[in-house]
C-alpha cells in the first residue's frame, strides 16, 4: 500500500513542478516586454533631446509666442497698476484739419463749437484721466480726475469765471464713494460730465467726428455738486443729482437745480435713458426755473450695426420782448455700421428748433447732416473723414462776407488713445 502511494506521488509532484515552472516563465516574458516599451519609450525621448539641442537658437528680435505676449502684457498692465496704487491712467490726443467750402472770411464754421476751426491744422483736444472707481472688496472710497486742454475744454468751460484759474483745464474732478446699500449706491462729490445727450465730449466715443446742434446747444456740458446712481437689476438704473446748473462751478444764485435720469434696458438689444432736469438758471434770481426733458434710445439689432434716437426739450428762461418763456426742441437719429474692427461708416441726422434764439442767438430752424467714415489704424489709432451740411431757414452762415442760408464742410480728424488698463500696447 505504502508502495502504490509513493508510486502515485512521484507524477503529482512532476505536474506541480512544472506547473511552477511555467507560471515563472510567463511572468519573466512579460517583464521583458515591459523592459522592451520602456527603452523604446527611451529610445524616443533620447531623440527628441537631439533635435532641441541641434535645433539653432531664436533670434533676438524675435516675436515672442501669443501666449507669452499676453503674459508680457498682462504683467506690464498691472505694473502700472501697481505704480499708481490701484488707478488707472488713460488719455488722447485728438487733432484735425477743417475745410469750409464756403471760404468764410473769419475762417471759423458757424454754429459749429468743438470743430469751428476752418481750412487750418486744429488741436481739438489733449485728455489725461485718472481712476480709481470705489470697491467693496479694496476701499469704498475713490476718485475720478480728467484734465483737458485745447478747443474743446474751452468750449466746455467758457462759462467759468476767469478768476477760477486751473478750473479751465478740468474737464472732471470728484470723490466717490461707494455706499453699501444693496448692490451699491455710488454718492459722487464734485465737476462731472452731464447725464443727457446721445453724445459725449470725447470724440473717440461718438459716431461722428463733430458734435451735433443738440449737443451743442440744447443740453449743459458739466454740473459741479452731488450725484448718487444706483442699479437696482440688470434691467433698471437711476440717477439723481443736485448741483449748482448748467456749466456752474460757481452759482449766479442762491438755488439748486436738480435732476435724475432712468435706465431701462428691455434687452440686450435695446437701452433707453430719460432724463428731467429743473431749477432757476437766470443769474440774481430764483425764478423763472429753466427745465429740460431729455430722451435717449439705442437700438442695436446685430453687433455690426447701431441705431440711436435723441429727443430734448427745453424751456422757463425769459428773454426782454418776450412776454412767455423761451423754449427749444430737436431731434436727432443716428446709424453707425462697422464691417469689422478696423472699418465703419456713421450718419447723423437732425433737426432743431431753436423757437426764441435763446441758445444759438437767432431765432431759427436748423438741418443738419453728417457722415463719416472711420478706419482704426495699430488699435489705438482712430482717423475719421467726414462731410457735413448744415442749413438754416435764416442766412446765419456766411459766404466769404455774404450771408447764406447753408455751409458744407469737410473734416479729417486723428485720435489716438491710451488706457494703462489695456493688455495691447
Amino acid at each position: 500500500m505504502a508502495v502504490l502511494i509513493t508510486v502515485a506521488a512521484v507524477p503529482m509532484t512532476m505536474w506541480a513542478q512544472a506547473n511552477a515552472t511555467e507560471d515563472k516563465s510567463a511572468e519573466l516574458m512579460q517583464q521583458f516586454r515591459d523592459l522592451q516599451k520602456e527603452v523604446v519609450s527611451l529610445r524616443a525621448e533620447v531623440t527628441a533631446l537631439k533635435k532641441e539641442k541641434s535645433a539653432p537658437a531664436p533670434a533676438a528680435d524675435a516675436v515672442s509666442p501669443p501666449a507669452q505676449s499676453g503674459a508680457v502684457s498682462t504683467a506690464s498692465s498691472s505694473a502700472a497698476s501697481a505704480l499708481l496704487g490701484g488707478a488707472s491712467l488713460s488719455g488722447f490726443v485728438d487733432t484735425y484739419y477743417g475745410y469750409n467750402f464756403n471760404q468764410p472770411k473769419s475762417q471759423a464754421n458757424t454754429l459749429r463749437l468743438f470743430d469751428a476751426q476752418n481750412n487750418q491744422f486744429a488741436l481739438n483736444m489733449i485728455e489725461l484721466n485718472l481712476d480709481k472707481p470705489p470697491d467693496p472688496t479694496n476701499s469704498r472710497l475713490g476718485y475720478h480726475l480728467g484734465l483737458g486742454a485745447g478747443q474743446a475744454m474751452n468750449v466746455v468751460n467758457a462759462t467759468d469765471p476767469a478768476g477760477l484759474g486751473f478750473a479751465q483745464y478740468l474737464k472732471e474732478a470728484y470723490m466717490s464713494y461707494l455706499a453699501p446699500v444693496g448692490k451699491g449706491l455710488q454718492i459722487d462729490l464734485g465737476k462731472f460730465v452731464t447725464p443727457f445727450g446721445a453724445e459725449v465730449i470725447e470724440t473717440k466715443d461718438n459716431f461722428n467726428y463733430s458734435r451735433g446742434l443738440l449737443f451743442n446747444y440744447a443740453i449743459p456740458f458739466y454740473h459741479y455738486g452731488l450725484r448718487a446712481k444706483y442699479s437696482l437689476n440688470d434691467k433698471y438704473s437711476i440717477t439723481g443729482f443736485v448741483v449748482n446748473g448748467w456749466n456752474d462751478i460757481l452759482d449766479g444764485n442762491t438755488g439748486k437745480s436738480y435732476g435724475v435720469v432712468l435706465g431701462w434696458n428691455p434687452t440686450k438689444k435695446i437701452s433707453i435713458a430719460q432724463g428731467y432736469m429743473a431749477g432757476p438758471e437766470t443769474v440774481g434770481t430764483n425764478s423763472h426755473w429753466r427745465q429740460l426733458n431729455d430722451t435717449v434710445i439705442t437700438y442695436s439689432p446685430t453687433a455690426k450695426l447701431t441705431t440711436s434716437v435723441n429727443f430734448d426739450y427745453g424751456r422757463g428762461d425769459r428773454l426782454t420782448g418776450i412776454p412767455t418763456p423761451v423754449f427749444w426742441t430737436g431731434i436727432a437719429g443716428y446709424v453707425k455700421y462697422a464691417f469689422n474692427d478696423l472699418y465703419a461708416v456713421a450718419t447723423r441726422y437732425e433737426y432743431y428748433n431753436d423757437h426764441d434764439g435763446f441758445t444759438t442767438g437767432t431765432a431759427q430752424h436748423l438741418n443738419e447732416f453728417t457722415g463719416t467714415l472711420q478706419r482704426v489704424v495699430a488699435h489705438h489709432l482712430i482717423t475719421r473723414l467726414e462731410f457735413r451740411r448744415d442749413s438754416s431757414n435764416r442766412p446765419v452762415f456766411t459766404k466769404g462776407t455774404t450771408p447764406v442760408i447753408g455751409q458744407n464742410t469737410m473734416a479729417a480728424g486723428l485720435v489716438y488713445s491710451f488706457d494703462s488698463r489695456e493688455t495691447k500696447f
